[in-house]
């Protein structure tokens, strides 16, 4: 498909304008006009719809493919989402802000103050703030309210703990917050070593950051011991929400100990992320940190009216343009009121219902490292396959060609080969089944001809890249 500017030519317009009948307004100073026509293509109507048209064909979604990608919960978005969110486009909620904004913004506020009640329902938090916009945003304002309380306290902290299986955006959220990382060994179970996390914990740890089901897809049994063993240190639980898809219903992570939690309203409650956004990851907390919650805040007074308190000295201050991706908080309230309480819980377990499924038909094909009942995700290893010189991402190329995106490879960490696969609660036991013969196809392949996984993709517009020098040589210059 050749590029837009490929298929320029000198003179060809889309459209023309008839000659302006306003007088000219004052010109722009000097510096600000420019020295050249900008450099677009110059093409009719006709072929600028027709190139973007078929560019939209070639994108990858789960409108129009199975999306299996671990730890990223790339659920389907029902279209009714969408039309709600389109409902509240003429009342953009900075509105609010405006001199006697408030008034006007009633439902908007409202829709959010609501929105927030429910997540720290669901999450079991005592307060939310939809202020973040992804979920590592709200790993690092749960951060920055970690380190306010332990200021306000007096606390000398110095370090915080994540498991050597964690989202890479702990430590590193962490870590710009100012914190050494203590990072703790796996046992062999699949879960943070219990005894080495005793070890690790003293009185200058700030926090304990955690995903719980963790990213090989299991439920530490030990989360409650693990809490109340950081409380004793005056150290607060962090919870990573980007696995809150497993258990919503089932557990509330407030009630196993958990001080903060950022969730993934992109991930847990309807709208996909891909493409890089758009995200939203409000941040619940405790009681104890509702002091230092970012501002403004959404509170109601007696008379059921909705306003913004912003004299909070405490406060961490505004952490993002008034309160996040708006859009993304609309789907995910209208998400959540559709199912109600009962299909929330359905979701989870239908989701971790077909994670086992794929789990026990993929096991006789793909090394299990932990062959026990997992959560929402399983993780298999391609160290069978290795064998014959084919490594997971050769395994994942192949699955393009057959129509599949591929699940996320090379993460954990901890797992050799690692082949994590999310089917969600969305996929029908047909789609899982084709996909799980499609793996089984792989395996057979690995053993009886591995050129050809080496080769995929075959049916690609680009085939098979020099991954390692795309990375050092760039070129970003011819994006159409």
């Amino acid at each position: 498909m050749r590029l837009i500017y490929e298929q320029s030519i000198p003179g060809r317009r889309g459209v023309k304008l008839p000659a302006s009948d306003v007088p000219a307004s004052a010109p722009l100073p000097e510096n600000l006009l420019r020295k050249e026509p900008a450099a677009l293509a110059e093409v009719s109507e006709l072929d600028l719809v027709r190139h973007f048209t078929n560019l939209s064909r070639r994108n990858f979604s789960v409108d129009t493919n199975f999306y299996p990608l671990g730890s990223c919960t790339m659920k389907y978005n029902a279209k009714v989402l969408e039309n709600a969110a389109s409902l509240f486009a003429p009342f953009h909620p900075m509105t609010a802000l405006l001199p006697d904004g408030e008034g006007f913004c009633q439902g908007t506020l409202g829709m959010l103050y609501d929105l927030g009640q429910m997540l720290a329902d669901i999450t079991g938090m005592d307060e939310v703030t939809t202020q973040p916009l992804a979920g590592a945003h709200g790993e690092m304002t749960g951060i920055l309210l970690i380190s306010a309380y332990h200021r306000a306290k007096g606390n000398k902290k110095k370090y915080v703990v994540v498991p050597d299986s964690s989202h890479g955006t702990n430590p590193a959220s962490a870590a710009i917050a100012g914190y050494e990382i203590i990072t703790v060994p796996s046992a062999p179970y699949g879960d943070m070593d219990l005894e080495l996390f005793k070890k690790a914990m003293t009185d200058e740890v700030a926090a304990v950051m955690m995903t719980c089901p963790n990213t090989v897809g299991l439920f530490n049994p030990h989360i409650k011991e693990i809490a109340d063993i950081a409380h004793s240190h005056d150290a607060l639980m962090y919870y990573d929400g980007a696995n809150l898809n497993a258990i919503m219903g089932k557990v509330k992570p407030g009630d196993v100990g958990f001080d903060v939690i950022h969730v993934n309203l992109h991930k847990t409650f309807g709208t996909p992320h891909g493409g890089g956004g758009p995200g939203s990851g409000p941040v619940g907390v405790k009681k104890a940190l509702i002091p230092f919650l970012p501002q403004p805040r959404i509170v109601m007074d007696d008379g059921g009216q909705f306003r913004l308190e912003t004299a909070n000295p405490g406060s961490i201050g505004r952490t993002a343009g008034f309160f996040g991706n708006f859009g993304v908080m609309v789907k995910a309230y209208a998400y959540i009121i559709m199912l109600g309480r009962e299909g929330l819980i359905q979701a989870s377990e239908q989701a971790v219902l077909n994670a086992n499924y794929i789990k026990e038909r993929l096991k006789p094909y793909y090394e299990l490292p932990y062959d026990t009942t997992c959560m929402h995700e399983c993780v298999f290893s391609a160290s069978r396959q290795l064998a014959h010189g084919v490594h997971a991402i050769d395994i994942a190329k192949y699955l393009i060609d057959r129509g599949y995106h591929p699940p996320t490879v090379y993460f954990p960490l901890i797992v050799k080969e690692a082949i994590m696969i999310e089917p969600t609660e969305t996929e029908s036991k047909a789609t899982l089944d084709a996909f799980v013969e499609v793996m089984i196809e792989a395996a057979k392949a690995a053993e009886s001809d591995p050129q050809a996984l080496h080769d995929a993709p075959l049916t690609m517009p680009i085939g098979r890249l020099d991954e390692t020098k795309a990375a050092r040589e760039q070129n970003v210059c011819c994006l159409g």
